[in-house]
């Protein structure tokens, strides 16, 4: 769905319509300009880059692509250390499962039930939150696990919260009834994005990565949106003290450009190359977007901003709690860093249940008032904010957000109140 109004430039944290109205880009643009809009060094490299080498036959390199697959294994633990530059979240997906798939000889993947990798068609098959119906068949051999939700646990402990090691092991015994002896990878993301921003808990993903080891199973990441600093460090599996088999990252990557990696270990690429591993695309390696990434490093590296996410997003939280103290509709506040999602709900007398209505009423009342926010825009999911600011944003701008969220609640409540009564 488009907003109505047509946008005719963009700066830092602020976008600014055809008729000259300036609206607080929540959202990083498809959550990927973390420099925020037009940032200047972006620009001069862009202008520079362009007017010198831009795109290339895939088979030759460049210096800009060079340095940033170096530069990008040196922010990365062991093994990482070999890189495939290409565009999209979903074309680097396609590129992971298909190297999953060749070094390990097998076809099953694992994905969480609520995932979002992308839209082409072996990412799409591990894809469970949306796109799934009426297109005729997904790839063979994808099979989803539970999302461990602590606001929502699927299996619960006497005491109510999420039992996520009896859910994981429920999970893979149903895995291991359902497989035909061929699991090649897990494919997940380490915050749920799509799926309701949901932070699996400390301790998740390595038993999850310990499942896949007795199995001979690869580990894949999709860091499309919390790599690179966005929840204040510089990879979201660093809480879990784990490092993945094969990362994958793109958004947050080109700030904005489309730009996108696999990185994997000198073992797994060395067992690719041997079997003949194929992904060759028309802008891979380009070293137009490959000196944006390098720009990108040098900006997050110079001004610490994997710090200063940290930083903002613990103000950001303080004031969504804030807001929650307000507005009894406020569900749950959740995320980390600058990623932050918060949940609208309606009590129906004997469950709080998530509100696509409210969700959507809230969202147009932000939106007038001068703020875009970004709802999870899938059926059951609509009362979930993603709110996720340039990592470049001031204090003084997530307070204007967070000011015109607040009213935005008060005014929808109170426009329902009137709609339905005072018992509404």
């Amino acid at each position: 769905m488009f907003t109505p109004e047509i946008i005719e430039r963009a700066a830092g944290s602020f976008v600014f319509t055809a008729d000259g109205r300036k609206i607080l880009d929540f959202t990083s643009g498809q959550m990927s300009a973390i420099l925020g809009h037009s940032h200047p060094e972006i620009v001069a490299t862009v202008q520079r880059q362009v007017a010198t080498l831009d795109h290339l036959y895939s088979g030759m390199l460049s210096r800009p692509v060079v340095e940033l697959a170096r530069r990008l294994a040196a922010t990365l633990p062991a093994p990482l250390e070999k890189a495939l530059l290409l565009t999209t979240g979903a074309e680097s997906n396609e590129a992971a499962l298909r190297m999953a798939k060749l070094v390990t000889g097998k076809h099953e993947i694992l994905s969480f039930a609520r995932s979002w990798h992308g839209m082409t068609h072996a990412a799409a098959s591990a894809t469970y939150s949306a796109g799934r119906k009426g297109y005729g068949p997904v790839a063979p051999g994808n099979f989803a696990i539970p999302v461990p939700d602590s606001y929502r646990p699927g299996v619960t402990a006497a005491d109510g919260s999420l039992d996520w090691r009896r859910e994981l092991d429920l999970a893979f015994d149903l895995i291991d009834a359902q497989s035909t002896g061929s699991l090649a990878a897990c494919l997940v993301e380490p915050i749920l994005s799509s799926g309701g921003i949901v932070e699996p808990p400390p301790g998740y993903f390595a038993a999850l990565r310990d499942k896949c080891r007795e199995r001979g199973m690869l580990l894949i990441l999709d860091e499309a949106q919390t790599g690179l600093c966005r929840t204040g460090t510089w990879y979201a599996f660093e809480r879990d003290g784990i490092v993945p088999d094969i990362l994958t990252l793109s958004k947050t990557l080109g700030a904005g450009l489309p730009l996108a990696a696999v990185l994997t270990s000198t073992e797994i690429e060395q067992e690719a190359y041997d079997r003949g591993f194929l992904f060759f695309t028309t802008h891979v390696s380009d070293p137009l977007v490959a000196a944006v990434g390098n720009t990108v490093l040098d900006v997050l590296t110079r001004d610490r901003l994997d710090e200063r996410a940290r930083s903002l997003g613990t103000f950001l939280r303080d004031g969504l709690l804030e807001i929650a103290t307000r507005h009894p509709v406020v569900g749950d506040i959740r995320g980390r860093g600058l990623l932050a999602g918060v949940e609208l709900v309606v009590d129906d007398g004997e469950t709080e249940h998530t509100s696509d209505e409210l969700g959507a009423r809230v969202t147009r009342r932000c939106l007038e008032l001068g703020l875009h926010m970004n709802i999870v825009q899938l059926r059951g999911l609509g009362g979930v904010f993603r709110i996720a600011p340039p990592l470049t944003a001031t204090e003084e701008e997530l307070s204007l957000g967070l000011a015109i969220l607040d009213q935005a609640i008060g005014d929808v409540m109170g426009g329902m109140r009137e709609r339905w009564g005072a018992g509404a």
